[in-house]
């Protein structure tokens, strides 16, 4: 790869440069024009000419933290990376039907004419797609095979993606289409695969999935994908390079935690106004990994962390669950401990950090039980809770435990005089605290409240007793639902709180009323299915990731029948629902269906990113990235380095409203359970990602 470095002023070039190539284009930078002192800009050409739609890459060793910055050439080939902190950069470029590039060294201020390297072969050009393209070729067995499953083909695949294997970790990245050497020497690619999901401290789940929700069936599919990727077989068609606005796209990568941990979602703001905690830190959940929770400074480019306690010495471990085989990676090494098992945080309205996180063992105290004083354990005891709530105050360090009768899992703040906390993660209720009284007593059994989703199936407006789920209606009672909400979602539009109920075909989502205590239940009609994350707009609207390769939609207003009664039971509003095809290609033998596996969606309320309020944004799992829903067409922004990212918990921020798009931006953290899986193997962190848009893709 060649690359020169010339005067500061390079705009006459690439005037030049579109005049020749008689391509229109954003305005050119004037001659007298310099570069930013804080900017790297210049052309990238290859034999063919100039090279558009192509990753251009700045890397730095510099920091503490692993720090890239990512942009993509315009139609012209010219790229600018602005705000670049001062640093020796290795700059280089990645795209499809490109080879990796030579990587040349630079620093903020330098301009650079790079020379792109045409992929001498469809091998080489295939290393770069996203795992989509790969997991594509995989073979869906056919109905007759899984005909005694839940659901069918779909209730297969729906485990195979979003609710199962893919809910943690991407499959079609290379450590997933090929088998490790370290795995061992096996008869067959069937006994090696079947080997590899009993490996590591998550071989008890996979096991189970495989074996055991998908009778066994898995394993051929899998063996026969890796075989004939082993033999030379290719993705039968190539990823189309970003265009329009994914050319704007501007991402910086920084890593945290440890290579032995993983991270499930973070926070830096406020949801209900994400300018709270401008420019501050983030706060990541490493669930099962480990409890020393880490945080990232992105002004300094620093990672540390917090070491979370539980209130309990008797509070279990993962350390010690059962483990059935070594794993490829770590062999016997534990590498998961971890007794809070972190899963979300979010921000208050001061910038505190609530976790909801393990603070104790299991067995309730008396006043949740049958019998207890408290008024929701007198309506619904609850025995257990496996995970409960906890607060980082992060200027004075102060950890502090919230005991809850509820187990948690996600949870977001409503927009009420309260600060109502609500969760998800209960099998059996919807679980809330009241933050403000909690603040002023202490008192987390007074400022807690659940109750369990209740169908008016008498239709007469107000919850009565009801018959447990399964027996038979009648006209006097309402009906109990034996649900749990997954995703947890106050409706900033009336006050309502709706969840997400996955792990079960085809999935529904269900309303919840504060003042009446009933619900309402929807499920998803086809040829959606598979429901998992969901989150709402400010119009009310749901907007929900399906196994079924759609980012669904769900809109009570279009209703036209009942909303409650006797036939009120999930199937009532089918016209309420629609369905927006993800990108990606389909199975070889399940066209129709992108395999794109969206483990969750966020809506982007406040317009944090620049793409509009109330957009929806599904992570990309199988893409590197996230897919943005604008004016009805999917933006991909994707990570093409390092190969691998996986999105889990995504949200935006505002540092500074009068900046533009430079200072606003989504966060997201690389959720995978598997951090090894990326591009760099062993040893290498979970990452968090800035993804920015900006009006042009030379805008500064």
């Amino acid at each position: 790869m060649k690359a020169s470095t010339r005067p500061r002023t390079f705009g006459t070039f690439f005037g030049a440069a579109l005049l020749l190539c008689g391509m229109a284009g954003p305005p050119p930078v004037r001659g007298d024009e310099p570069l930013a002192a804080d900017s790297i800009g210049g052309t990238v050409s290859s034999a063919r000419g100039a090279e558009a739609g192509v990753w251009v890459i700045a890397e730095t060793q510099d920091f503490p933290t692993r720090f890239a910055k990512i942009v993509v050439t315009n139609e012209a080939g010219r790229f600018l990376l602005p705000q670049l902190p001062k640093a020796k950069y290795s700059v280089w470029t990645r795209g499809y039907g490109l080879a990796d590039s030579t990587k040349v060294p630079a620093t903020p201020g330098q301009a650079l004419d790079l020379t792109a390297l045409i992929a001498p072969d469809a091998a080489t050009a295939a290393k770069t797609y996203p795992a989509a393209y790969w997991y594509a070729m995989m073979k869906i067995p056919d109905q007759a095979q899984v005909a005694t499953l839940p659901g069918g083909r779909n209730g297969y695949l729906m485990w195979m993606k979003n609710m199962g294997c893919i809910g943690c970790h991407q499959l079609g990245n290379l450590a997933t289409r090929t088998l490790p050497r370290s795995l061992g020497v096996f008869k067959s690619s069937e006994e090696a695969w079947l080997h590899r999901v009993q490996s590591g401290q998550a071989g008890s789940q996979m096991i189970n999935i495989v074996q055991g929700t998908l009778a066994g069936i898995p394993i051929h599919y899998l063996a026969d994908w890796t075989d004939r990727i082993a033999a030379g077989e290719l993705p039968a068609v190539p990823p189309a390079r970003p265009s329009g606005i994914e050319r704007n796209v501007v991402a910086t990568v920084w890593d945290w935690s440890d290579a032995k941990a993983y991270l499930h979602d973070l926070s830096g703001t406020d949801r209900r106004n994400p300018t709270v905690n401008a420019n501050g830190m983030l706060y990541g959940t490493p669930e099962l990994s480990t409890d020393n929770f880490p945080i990232l400074d992105p002004l300094h480019n620093r990672a540390t962390t917090f070491k979370a306690s539980v209130r309990d010495a008797a509070t279990p471990t993962t350390h010690d669950d059962a483990v059935l085989g070594p794993s490829p990676y770590w062999g016997e090494e534990r590498i998961w401990d971890s007794r809070a098992v972190a899963h979300n945080p979010m921000l208050d309205r001061s910038g505190r950090v609530w976790y909801t996180a393990r603070i104790r063992a299991a067995d309730n105290p008396a006043f949740c039980k049958k019998d207890g004083a408290h008024p929701s354990a007198k309506e619904f005891p609850i025995a257990a809770s496996q995970r409960q709530l906890a607060v980082y105050a992060p200027q004075s360090g102060k950890y502090t435990f919230v005991d809850t009768c509820f187990s948690t899992h996600h949870l977001q703040f409503a927009e009420d005089a309260n600060d109502t906390l609500w969760t998800s993660g209960d099998r059996e209720v919807v679980g809330w605290l009241d933050t403000k009284k909690f603040d002023a007593t202490g008192d987390a059994a007074a400022s807690q409240g659940w109750a369990p989703f209740v169908l008016d199936t008498n239709g007469n407006g107000k919850l009565d007793p009801w018959v447990e789920p399964g027996e038979p209606v009648n006209a006097k009672s309402d009906q109990r639902l034996a649900v749990g909400f997954y995703a947890v979602m106050p409706n900033p539009a009336d006050g309502t709180v709706w969840g997400s109920v996955a792990f079960r075909y085809p999935g529904a989502i269900v309303r919840f009323d504060p003042r009446t205590r009933l619900s309402e239940i929807y499920n998803v009609p086809t040829p959606g299915f598979g429901v998992r994350g969901a989150d709402i707009d400010r119009n009310g609207v749901v907007w929900v990731s399906l196994a079924s390769g759609h980012l669904g939609e769900f809109d009570r207003r279009k209703c036209k029948g009942p909303l409650n009664g006797p036939t009120a039971t999930g199937d009532h509003c089918p016209e309420g629902w629609s369905f927006h095809r993800l990108p990606g290609p389909g199975f070889v033998n399940v066209p129709q269906m992108s395999v794109e596996s969206s483990y969750y969606t966020w809506v982007d309320q406040h317009d944090t990113l620049g793409l509009g309020a109330n957009v929806p944004i599904a992570t990309g799992n199988l893409f590197d990235g996230i897919h943005a829903l604008v004016d009805g067409k999917f933006v991909t922004l994707r990570i093409p380095y390092p190969l691998g990212f996986y999105a889990k918990g995504l949200e935006g921020r505002i540092d500074d409203a009068a900046a533009g798009w430079k200072g606003r931006g989504v966060w997201i953290t690389s959720g995978d359970r598997t951090p090894w899986h990326k591009e760099g193997g062993k040893g290498t962190k979970p990452l968090v990602v800035h993804f920015q848009v900006r009006p042009s893709p030379l805008a500064n």
